[in-house]
């Protein structure tokens, strides 16, 4: 098995995240036109949380057309006054460059103005920077060090960034146990890519002891979780290879413990 590092371009990623509020961001109470307008007021006066707030409708068109060259500008606005949010999404659309050319550079110094604010989705983003080289010089060591940081706020794009650095051996020692104790945690959040990475261990037995049953629910959630068709397909052809090495009541228990893992931590919504 050979691990890739993020499943997406964490900027992609960002744009298609949830466009509610968050820490820094706020919203209009309505998205009718009486309070849109008042909302963009509170904008156009300065205040950051509503800058941050009209990038996001502008971003996702909600309450007013897609646009995300208004988007940037907003983002923009708020980034200088320091709201650590509105830095990573506008460091996003500098990464994919969706209204703004697309800059590594750009995106990487706004990333590390959110991420030295202690901002996770930032940290992950820069470790990724890192990691490809993009924006700043490649360096495995750096990628680890904001993954890291991301990691220990339970962001599960850091724990997977950390299995995948451990793996492969990169900016630490490789040590299979680490990976795959970093891939549970992201597992466990629900994250099908790191549930297919930790099935794929337990396959061949690396970091953690063969285990088929094992296999077969992590590669059970996974190809059903929110992977490319690609890999659905992949996770599951190896997952239907395993049942030869189950008994039946093995694959009834890890069936129906798929079924209820499922239940107790339902898809959140984008």
């Amino acid at each position: 098995m050979r691990a890739r590092f993020l499943g997406t371009c964490v900027g992609l990623a960002l744009l298609a995240g949830a466009a509610g509020t968050s820490a820094q961001c706020s919203s209009p109470p309505a998205f009718d036109q009486k309070s849109i307008a008042t909302f963009e007021q509170q904008a156009a006066s300065g205040d950051a949380a509503a800058q941050c707030g009209l990038g996001i409708m502008y971003a996702h068109g909600h309450g007013v057309p897609q646009n995300y060259t208004q988007a940037a500008a907003w983002y923009s606005k708020a980034a200088e006054r320091g709201n650590a949010d509105a830095q990573h999404r506008l460091g996003g659309l500098y990464e994919v460059g969706y209204g703004v050319p697309q800059d590594y550079a750009q995106a990487a110094l706004w990333y590390r103005k959110a991420a030295e604010q202690g901002d996770a989705v930032a940290q992950v983003s820069l470790g990724f920077m890192y990691h490809e080289g993009h924006g700043v010089p490649q360096d495995y060591t750096q990628a680890l060090a904001w993954c890291l940081k991301a990691s220990e706020q339970g962001n599960a794009d850091a724990q997977k960034c950390l299995g995948r650095l451990y793996y492969e051996g990169q900016g630490v020692p490789r040590d299979y146990t680490q990976s795959a104790a970093w891939w549970r945690k992201a597992a466990e959040q629900g994250d099908a890519e790191a549930q297919y990475f930790l099935g794929g261990l337990y396959i061949v037995g690396q970091g953690v002891p063969q285990d088929w049953a094992e296999a077969y629910f992590w590669l059970d959630l996974a190809a059903v979780g929110k992977l490319d068709a690609s890999d659905m397909e992949q996770a599951a052809t190896f997952r239907d290879k395993i049942l030869s090495h189950l008994t039946p009541a093995d694959l009834s228990r890890e069936q129906e413990r798929a079924r209820k893992w499922s239940e107790a931590h339902p898809a959140k919504p984008q």
